[in-house]
Protein backbone atom coordinates (compact mmCIF):
# COMPACT_ATOMS: atom_id res chain seq x y z
CA UNK A 1 0.00 0.00 0.00
CA UNK A 2 1.45 3.16 -1.46
CA UNK A 3 1.64 6.01 1.53
CA UNK A 4 -1.20 8.32 1.52
CA UNK A 5 -3.76 5.27 0.13
CA UNK A 6 -6.63 5.11 2.12
CA UNK A 7 -8.26 2.18 1.03
CA UNK A 8 -7.43 0.43 4.06
CA UNK A 9 -9.78 2.29 6.58
CA UNK A 10 -13.42 1.76 7.06
CA UNK A 11 -16.38 3.92 5.91
CA UNK A 12 -16.58 5.08 9.38
CA UNK A 13 -13.00 6.31 9.73
CA UNK A 14 -13.39 7.62 6.64
CA UNK A 15 -16.68 9.87 7.92
CA UNK A 16 -15.20 10.88 10.89
CA UNK A 17 -11.86 11.94 9.27
CA UNK A 18 -14.25 14.23 6.83
CA UNK A 19 -15.75 15.52 9.83
CA UNK A 20 -12.39 16.35 11.39
CA UNK A 21 -11.33 18.27 8.73
CA UNK A 22 -14.24 20.07 7.82
CA UNK A 23 -13.50 21.34 11.58
CA UNK A 24 -10.29 22.50 11.38
CA UNK A 25 -10.81 24.22 8.06
CA UNK A 26 -13.70 26.11 9.94
CA UNK A 27 -11.07 27.24 11.83
CA UNK A 28 -8.68 28.51 9.37
CA UNK A 29 -6.81 25.67 9.27
CA UNK A 30 -5.23 24.83 5.77
CA UNK A 31 -6.93 22.08 3.81
CA UNK A 32 -3.96 20.82 3.32
CA UNK A 33 -2.77 20.76 7.14
CA UNK A 34 -6.32 19.84 8.16
CA UNK A 35 -6.51 16.37 6.05
CA UNK A 36 -3.31 15.72 7.85
CA UNK A 37 -4.68 16.21 11.18
CA UNK A 38 -7.91 14.68 10.59
CA UNK A 39 -6.24 11.09 9.31
CA UNK A 40 -3.31 11.79 12.58
CA UNK A 41 -6.74 11.57 14.59
CA UNK A 42 -7.92 8.86 13.29
CA UNK A 43 -5.24 6.79 13.19
CA UNK A 44 -5.04 7.81 17.50
CA UNK A 45 -8.34 7.06 18.18
CA UNK A 46 -8.38 3.80 15.99
CA UNK A 47 -5.18 2.82 16.20
CA UNK A 48 -4.64 2.42 12.08
CA UNK A 49 -7.03 1.46 9.42
CA UNK A 50 -9.11 -1.73 9.34
CA UNK A 51 -8.48 -4.70 11.77
CA UNK A 52 -8.49 -8.10 10.99
CA UNK A 53 -7.52 -12.10 12.03
CA UNK A 54 -8.53 -13.96 14.84
CA UNK A 55 -8.04 -13.10 18.49
CA UNK A 56 -8.47 -8.94 17.55
CA UNK A 57 -11.14 -7.67 20.33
Amino acid sequence: MARGDKSAYTDKQKRKAEHIEESYENRGVSDKEAERRAWATVNKQDSGGKKGGSGRG
